[in-house]
């Protein structure tokens, strides 16, 4: 997408209203700060592709670490495909993407309880990840967000629950340097972004906070809200720069709640729908018009794919089968997701 001047208006519209702007002859949409073009007929070339990864994770009972990545097309229907692996089976991390490389965190791998490995991969081109570089302090049960440039990994625990958050710019392999701390130290945070604003909502051990960071300025996070109940474990998120979303919990045992904010409003969350069924330990990714959940733990280790669209309240829908049921996972990503604005 790319920003337009403004006309005039009365009043400020909702974020996602959608226009047809008769001076340039163009769609727009407001993503809460400005109308943007929408740049073509197809929504997810403005953000660079329609792909989704779901990376390493536990299967089967007793838990086995593996290294796969998984492949779906976020708009379209159907089971996934293998995409490549990870340098090291691995769980417990976090993971975003920009158009053309996905970043994953790989958490815990083998006896090791945190380690600070970053690894990526290039999203258009099938094939096994390679070394990005190491976050500032190695760690496991962090979350991840990113807009196009930017990636941040925030909390997670080593050994006891941090609270700071680890930048790197995605398109340049290295380590990652300090961006500033969460509100308060935190595991299990699940993370979404729109192009200029990060959020990371839930656990700590056991609460309801969502906190913002402007993902171009280093700095602390701030509070943005709360989610409609306390989300203890591994619930997880994805948005399409307008809405972000948070599905999947244990609290104590799993739920199927799908909670809902506009990313540029501060405020509560809403009530958005309803998973197929209750899940925890999933993973998540986006476009900008679909959210998918995929893996997590129903009674057992599931490879339940569900999707929703991001702009329709309502429960999700059946989208299809991971390779394996699998949980925890070591990271998902999109190169289609709401951070690439």
């Amino acid at each position: 997408m790319s920003q337009v001047n403004e006309k005039p208006s009365l009043g400020t519209p909702p974020a996602g209203s959608i226009r047809f702007n008769t001076d340039s002859n163009k769609m727009e949409i407001y993503n809460g700060e400005a109308w943007w073009n929408i740049d073509s007929t197809s929504p997810t070339e403005q953000t660079g592709g329609t792909r989704g990864l779901f990376a390493g994770g536990y299967r089967g009972s007793p838990n086995t670490t593996v290294d796969t990545i998984d492949l779906i097309n976020v708009d379209t229907t159907g089971d996934a495909s293998d995409f490549g692996n990870l340098t090291s089976a691995a769980v417990l991390g976090a993971g975003f993407a920009s158009r053309t490389r996905g970043v994953i965190s790989l958490g815990v791998v083998g006896p090791n309880p945190a380690i600070d490995t970053i690894d990526f991969v290039t999203i258009s081109n099938t094939g096994n990840a390679s070394d990005f570089g190491n976050l500032t302090l190695g760690r496991r049960s962090n979350g991840g967000c990113s807009n196009s440039t930017r990636g941040l990994f925030a909390g997670g625990v080593n050994p006891g629950v941090q609270s700071r958050i680890d930048y790197i710019t995605i398109a340049q392999t290295g380590d990652a340097v300090t961006f500033g701390d969460l509100s308060l130290a935190r595991t299990e945070t699940a993370g979404c972004a729109s192009q200029t604003r990060g959020i990371f909502a839930g656990r700590n051990p056991n609460n309801n906070i969502i906190d913002y960071v402007t993902i171009s300025t280093l700095g602390d996070a701030l509070d943005f809200g709360d989610l409609t109940d306390a989300r203890p474990m591994y619930n997880s998120a994805c948005s399409n720069g307008v809405r972000g979303l948070f599905g999947g919990n244990k609290h104590p045992a799993s739920v199927n709640t799908i909670d809902f904010i506009t990313i540029a409003t501060t405020g509560n969350a809403l009530d958005f729908g309803d998973l197929t069924r209750t899940n925890s330990e999933l993973a998540a990714v986006s476009s900008p018009t679909r959210g998918v959940w995929g893996g997590g733990y129903y009674a057992s280790k599931t490879d339940v794919i569900d999707y929703v669209q991001i702009m329709s309240k309502g429960n999700a829908i059946d989208f299809g089968n991971l390779q394996v049921a699998r949980g925890r996972f070591a990271g998902s990503c999109s190169n289609g997701h709401g951070g690439l604005g």
